[in-house]
């Protein structure tokens, strides 16, 4: 379609860039009466369909987040409200990746206030190095036989291939001669958002009476996601005794995360919900990580899920009518038929799978002698020996916690350090990217003016000459801190100072009368400032949080309170 002519609105219409959304809907709430708000664009999933079908512009840009650089404050994930931001587990801390296989190119992630973010113009992703799997000669299930209509329910979610799975389905049984009827519950019609496919199948199209299965009457569930399948709305479809499942049991991103950093899903609950329904006649397997070691792409992991559902003996076409329709469906069959086949194998050898997916044995790693080698890179042995006095004036049972909270403070990520973690961001990159890389860096210099739609400091976009003002910012570290320090006077450089020498009193006090009892205080005390992130704005907000958070903590702790008294608080 073509491009919206904006003209043709009246004139005394108002007209917002999309990053003054929140601004624009904060003032509507004020306003009596009813007023709207048109949205003009392509929904991103759209976007990515059509992308897949050439009937879109597929831009050459890439995001890509050095994750030395994020703090894992989350206002990406705000800002864009996109499941494609994932998290990844560092030494220190949790942080913010980009899931390339399923991001839309929408980039208002790169919105969120914090410097880590490049665009890359020339990047192709990289072709994961996948496991070799030579599948053998796999033996045909018994098929179920169905009586009346067998009642499919598939489950997922927006954006992953959900309404495909449903699709492939319907064309098999019309290949096998059967009558099919299929039904698409998408709810929000978003990427992320929760999918049911209902599908029932008959012998006959006449005994299809009604698409939408009712409560109790599901017989096979084909699970794409973990949270959608355990849902109350999905588990009232199923009955002991006569649905199975095959159920991807890998924790997909939801909304939630982007909205709580610490969000964690509670997949053993989830996995305990549907055993519990379903007895043996559920199967758990990791297919989008599979997918990804055996064919390089998580997108496989919904057909995946399929093949494992049919080798159960919970779909009753045949194999042959399946292949045919993965292949009339012609998105990539070769893959997706390859993807049938390692789902099979998978529930057929789910020891062979699982070693695929074993993770390597990850080095043992002392953290207190980690943040020590960091600090000694970042500011030298100076900054070391006064990280370690401290850390080694606490209580052996607080060391930890002390080495994790006074290193964050320490290791400030000030002009100087992120332009030199910058220097490496094109080589991380490359590491996920081929391609000739040429990078935009989107930062927000305090030296320059400017507000963006929600009156923070605006970030623009520098080319690949920054990378010579990095060099020469790294360069100009020594000034770090010293009155001569173009940056040092800004008022969150003044914060972060303030919060060493605050941290120092609190823990000398804690130290002073610390008794194992106080245990649980003097951790949430001395870990307080893992919970200061972000960067400008966002960490100020979290630093005026942490800091009521410290008084009631020392409340407790001057009350000689324990872990109960702090559970009551």
């Amino acid at each position: 379609k073509e491009a919206v002519d904006l003209a043709r609105f009246p004139s005394n219409v108002e007209k917002h860039t999309r990053d003054a959304m929140i601004a624009v809907q904060e003032k509507f709430s004020k306003i009596k009466g009813v007023s709207v708000i048109v949205y003009i664009q392509t929904c991103a999933a759209e976007k990515r369909r059509r992308r897949k079908r050439g009937q879109f512009p597929d831009p050459d840009k890439r995001v890509f987040i050095n994750t030395d650089i994020c703090e894992g404050c989350g206002d990406c994930g705000v800002q864009s409200n996109c499941v494609s931001i994932v998290p990844v587990e560092t030494e220190l801390g949790r942080k913010r990746a980009i899931d390339q296989s399923s991001c839309n190119k929408d980039y208002s992630c790169v919105s969120g206030f914090c410097p880590s973010f490049l665009t890359l113009q020339g990047a192709q992703m990289k072709k994961s190095a996948t496991a070799q799997v030579d599948l053998p000669e796999l033996p045909e299930p018994v098929l179920p036989v169905i009586n009346g209509t067998h009642n499919v329910v598939i489950t997922g979610v927006g954006g992953t291939g959900v309404v495909t799975v449903g699709a492939i389905l319907a064309m098999a049984a019309h290949v096998d001669g059967k009558g099919a009827g299929m039904m698409e519950m998408a709810g929000l019609a978003q990427k992320g958002g929760a999918v049911h496919i209902h599908c029932r199948l008959a012998e006959d199209p006449a005994d299809i009476s009604a698409i939408r299965v009712a409560v109790g009457e599901a017989d096979a569930v084909i699970g794409g996601d973990l949270v959608v399948s355990a849902g109350a709305k999905t588990l009232g479809l199923m009955t002991t005794g006569r649905t199975g499942a095959v159920v991807n049991s890998h924790e997909i991103i939801t909304g939630d995360f982007t909205r709580n950093t610490e969000f964690r899903i509670p997949s053993d609950r989830l996995q305990l919900s549907l055993q519990a329904r379903l007895k043996e006649r559920v199967v758990f397997f990791d297919a989008t990580e599979l997918a990804r070691a055996t064919l390089g792409d998580s997108i496989y992991s919904n057909m995946l899920v399929f093949g494992a559902a049919w080798q159960q003996g919970l779909i009753p076409l045949s194999l042959a009518a399946i292949e045919r329709a993965i292949t009339l469906n012609g998105a990539g069959p070769e893959r997706n038929l390859r993807a049938f086949s390692v789902g099979r194998w998978a529930v057929l050898q789910p020891q062979d799978a699982a070693d695929i997916l074993a993770p390597k044995a990850a080095p043992i790693t002392d953290s207190i002698a980690f943040r020590a080698n960091h600090l000694r890179v970042y500011g030298g042995e100076a900054l070391v020996a006064k990280f370690q006095h401290l850390v080694d004036s606490a209580p052996r049972a607080l060391q930890d916690s002390v080495a994790r909270g006074y290193h964050k403070l320490l290791a400030i990520k000030d002009e100087y350090e992120v332009a030199r973690l910058h220097l490496d961001s094109v080589t991380k990159a490359q590491a996920e990217f081929d391609g000739d890389l040429r990078p935009t860096f989107h930062l927000a210099p305090p030296l320059l003016l400017g507000k963006d739609a929600q009156g923070r400091p605006k970030k623009r976009a520098f080319g690949p000459w920054v990378i010579h003002l990095f060099r020469a910012l790294h360069a100009m570290r020594g000034v770090r801190g010293r009155w001569i320090d173009p940056f040092g006077h800004t008022a969150e450089r003044r914060m972060e100072r303030a919060l060493i020498a605050e941290y120092e009193a609190d823990m000398q006090q804690i130290f002073a009368s610390y008794t194992p009892e106080k245990l649980h205080i003097a951790k949430g005390l001395a870990e307080l400032p893992l919970t200061i992130r972000g960067y400008g704005p966002i960490k100020h907000a979290n630093a005026m949080k942490a800091a009521q958070t410290r008084v009631n903590l020392l409340a407790q702790w001057r009350k000689g309170g324990d872990a109960s008294a702090l559970a009551a608080e």
